[in-house]
Parts: C-alpha cells; sequence; structure tokens
C-alpha cells in the first residue's frame, strides 16, 4: 500500500498520470476474459446440472460419475438420494445421491 501511494504522487509531481491508464486497462480486460471463458460457462453447466437433477423420475435409465449405466427405481422422499439398479440381476441396487448422474435418458423417450 506505501509503495502504491509512494508510486502516486511521483506520477503526480512529474506530471506523467497517462502511465496508470494501460495497467487498468489491462486488469479490466483480464477480469473480462476471466469471467467470459470461467465463471460464465461454469455458471451456465450448474445451472444445466440442477435442471438434469431435477428431471429425474423412477424409470429413468441413468450414467452416473462412475461410469456405470442404470435404472432408477425408486427416490428418497425429503432427500437427495435415489436407488439404482445395474445390470439384469435384480439383486444389484445400490443407494446414490442425486448428483452422481451426469446423463439421463427418459424412459418414456422413443
Amino acid at each position: 500500500m506505501n509503495g502504491f501511494l509512494t508510486l502516486l504522487t511521483q506520477t503526480g509531481a512529474t506530471g506523467d498520470t497517462g502511465s496508470f491508464l494501460p495497467l487498468v486497462i489491462m486488469i479490466v480486460v483480464f477480469v473480462a476474459v476471466f469471467y467470459f471463458f470461467i465463471m460464465r460457462p461454469q455458471a451456465n453447466q450448474e445451472k444445466k446440472q440442477k435442471a438434469l437433477l431435477a428431471s429425474l423420475e423412477i424409470g429413468d435409465s441413468v450414467l452416473t460419475t462412475a461410469g456405470f449405466y442404470g435404472v432408477i427405481i425408486d427416490m428418497v422422499e425429503g432427500q437427495d438420494i435415489i436407488i439404482v439398479e445395474f445390470g439384469n440381476n435384480k439383486n444389484c441396487r445400490i443407494p446414490m445421491r442425486k448428483s452422481s448422474v451426469i446423463e439421463v435418458e427418459k424412459a418414456n423417450a422413443e
């Protein structure tokens, strides 16, 4: 902070106040690039993921983050948990969080 104030007073004394303008412009451009290339796409992806999780229904085929395909057979009310059945074996039913679903194929889509 002290160095910044010293730099301000030195440039004010010499009359060269235009040297801060390129620095300010560069910072503004950097922040804009950061927002448009990192923050905005991430927010859009989060919106899509929330919409995907809200549309889950019993009977939907899902792909989990672990890479397993399964079918939703039950949803626990009031919680963020679904019961997914994997493969043809009816004994392979695993409870998992909704957030572990990355793709959904609707049961009624043909």
